[in-house]
């Protein structure tokens, strides 16, 4: 069976340019940096993880086309979160007002300082569970309010919100945008 390892690479020193540089100077790459500047690297998705990937981006962008509420991002965009990593979830959204608030700057050339609002990470049959449940807690820890981890191996969410404990749901028909989405509701029969 075919996994879908990451590399980590340790690089003392790495400051926040010298990982823009070195992102920018290996652009066939998807890197991202953890809190303690470890780089990882991560291999290009298999197509149903792209497919799945695609789909929840299109339903959250339909959704933020007729809202107008904010701003939806792929999985190859950077965030650089409060504790100072840098992590591109597989979907995520940042309000309007939020996203306003930055520079030009930020917005454009730099791996924008703030956590998006909400997320989901999608599990392949490759991922690490263990890893990708710290990377929730990660999210939530720098102010992602809502946070979604979608297990396409065992059909289970779980679903992520600041200050709460995870709530687990079975194979759901349905998934909530709750007060960070208003409106947006996720059908799983059509993903």
């Amino acid at each position: 069976m075919q996994t879908k390892d990451t590399i980590t690479l340790n690089i003392p020193h790495l400051s926040a340019e010298g990982f823009i540089e070195l992102c920018q100077a290996n652009q066939d790459l998807q890197l991202e940096r953890d809190a303690t500047g470890e780089v990882i690297i991560m291999p290009p998705t298999f197509p149903w993880t792209g497919k799945q990937n695609s789909s929840l981006n299109a339903k959250l962008w339909n959704w933020n086309d007729q809202s107008q509420l904010g701003v939806v991002f792929d999985s190859s965009t950077g965030f650089t979160l409060p504790n100072g990593a840098v992590r591109s979830p597989d979907v995520s959204w940042v309000s309007k007002q939020r996203w306003e608030a930055l520079t030009p700057s930020q917005q454009q050339k730099e791996f924008s300082p703030l956590s998006p609002d909400f997320i989901i990470e999608l599990r392949s049959s490759s991922d690490s569970l263990k890893k990708l449940r710290a990377k929730m807690h990660e999210y939530i820890d720098n102010q992602v309010r809502l946070a979604w981890l979608i297990d396409s191996v065992t059909k289970r969410v779980e679903i992520y919100r600041q200050g709460e404990e995870v709530e687990v749901l079975e194979s759901p028909a349905t998934l909530s945008g709750e007060d960070v989405l208003p409106g947006f509701v996720l059908d799983f029969e059509n993903l």
